[in-house]
């Protein structure tokens, strides 16, 4: 199996993707959605982004590498009776099954920013959407203090080290990096815009519960436990990221969590 595949199709992602929904939905309310508009939502997940979109009267497409995520999907769309929105297998590297030019907005939220091969992910987004289109992008940001860059960062001390050539995600949130991409798939460097924004995750539960979500649900974090629990450290990984989980918590409320993430949000004019 390709191995992006495995690690999202781990777990239940959509689990985590429920404590993200209320982010999601006021994030896409800025991207000026509008009635008929074609959006392809990359790295979709189970639609955090996607039905806000269809639910504003874009069509949508999602596509995620996760097949699991695809059915889940597919099945909130069916629950909502969103007719403007659908969801189906496909790699961020290679949108072989998508005709050239053919969306007005390109999203991905955490997604594609996984996938192998940047430069490729690059030109397929380009590749897809029209002339006069936008590509926006929201991407972890290296070393940031905030909760999901430093789970990731904790979790990659306790495995094993990548693969050679392994280039790692969290570049999508490296500005520089960002820009070498686009503009080796043809995109003028001006035409590519940065803004610090932030995803807040609330859980109905303490953080030691939310935690737990990310230890059984998560494939990043799922993997680091499996190796820590080989060398017989999965307590100090578990400490490390309570620690964490309680320091950023900024709920009032005893058994509540809401944790502010920042992220960087890329714009791409086409």
């Amino acid at each position: 199996m390709n191995p992006n595949q495995e690690l999202w199709e781990k777990g239940d992602f959509t689990r985590i993707a429920e404590t993200m929904r209320e982010s999601g939905g006021a994030l896409v309310n800025g991207f000026g959605i509008r009635k008929g508009l074609k959006v392809l939502d990359l790295g979709c997940g189970d639609g955090t982004t996607a039905l806000p979109a269809a639910r504003l009267g874009a069509d949508v497409l999602g596509v995620d590498i996760a097949r699991n995520l695809v059915n889940a999907g597919n099945k909130r769309v069916e629950k909502e009776g969103l007719a403007n929105c659908r969801f189906q297998e496909g790699d961020a590297t290679n949108l072989h099954e998508l005709a050239d030019h053919s969306f007005d907005l390109v999203v991905s939220i955490f997604g594609a920013m996984f996938a192998p091969k940047p430069f490729d992910v690059a030109k397929e987004m380009v590749r897809v959407t029209r002339h006069g289109g936008r590509i926006i992008m929201g991407n972890w940001i290296p070393n940031d203090p905030t909760l999901v860059a430093q789970i990731l960062k904790i979790s990659s001390a306790y495995t094993p080290p990548p693969p050679e050539g392994f280039i790692s995600p969290m570049l999508w949130g490296n500005e520089s990096s960002v820009i070498e991409r686009f503009v080796g798939a043809g995109v003028p460097a001006e035409n590519i815009s940065f803004a610090r924004d932030t995803f807040t995750f609330n859980f109905p539960g303490p953080p030691a519960a939310f935690l737990d979500e990310f230890r059984k649900y998560y494939g990043p974090t799922m993997n680091a436990f499996e190796a820590a629990e080989k060398n017989a450290q999965a307590a100090d990984l578990q400490k490390e990221l309570e620690d964490l989980f309680n320091r950023q918590n900024k709920s009032s409320q005893k058994d509540a969590t809401s944790i502010p993430a920042t992220f960087l949000r890329v714009t791409v004019a086409l």
